[in-house]
């Protein structure tokens, strides 16, 4: 993403590849009511799935769009007609090449970044009951990494601080604001135990 373009113009170049990409707050859109399944009253609905195997994690290099270059979980947009954990596990599967019956969600977590008015929902879910072979894919580059000597350097800055409440099994709700991608400005987590949200127009 080049230091101009808003993470809401990645999105509609996500959804819509063409150079028109102003829709909703934004303007000459060609197909709105595609925008909408991804983006609802400003909210973009996403999963993170990670992967346990007793003391490791399986995290993902990404290889190119938001997030490049970073290690992260597995997952992406909520696509229209899916449940959010269809989503994440039909996301792991293009990811990874790992296929799940079913996850459990265990964080819900919410970015704003500073000037793009788009927000973040993102459901995080983990399994450790996995099936098939794991490989490299367009998106991800899967490693196996033991838990106590995680890349936190080349994650996202939020990941360490909720991590600690991933690992202990404890469900948590979080909220992050950043100032381009590195620098968190406000941030907020608890344990919890259930999740309030916004869901899907199509849900």
């Amino acid at each position: 993403m080049s230091s101009h373009q808003t993470h809401s113009e990645q999105t509609w170049r996500d959804v819509h590849e063409t150079d028109t990409y102003v829709c909703g707050f934004l303007k000459n859109c060609q197909d709105t009511k595609q925008l909408k399944m991804v983006i609802h009253n400003n909210i973009k609905f996403l999963t993170l799935v990670l992967i346990r195997d007793q003391s490791k994690l399986l995290l993902g290099m990404k290889k190119k769009g938001f997030g490049m270059g970073r290690w992260n979980g597995f997952g992406g947009k909520v696509e229209h007609g899916e449940t959010i954990e269809q989503g994440a596990i039909r996301e792991l599967q293009e990811e990874s090449g790992l296929v799940v019956d079913r996850l459990d969600e265990i964080g819900l977590l919410r970015f704003e970044f500073l000037g793009d008015p788009v927000k973040l929902q993102v459901h995080v879910f983990t399994s450790d009951t996995f099936r098939g072979k794991l490989a490299e894919t367009d998106e991800m580059i899967p490693q196996w990494f033991e838990i106590n000597s995680l890349p936190y350097q080349t994650m996202w800055p939020d990941d360490k601080l909720w991590f600690p409440m991933f690992f202990n099994r404890q469900k948590f709700s979080g909220f992050f604001k950043f100032e381009g991608h590195d620098k968190i400005v406000e941030h907020s987590l608890k344990a919890v135990d259930s999740f309030e949200y916004t869901l899907p127009p199509w849900l």
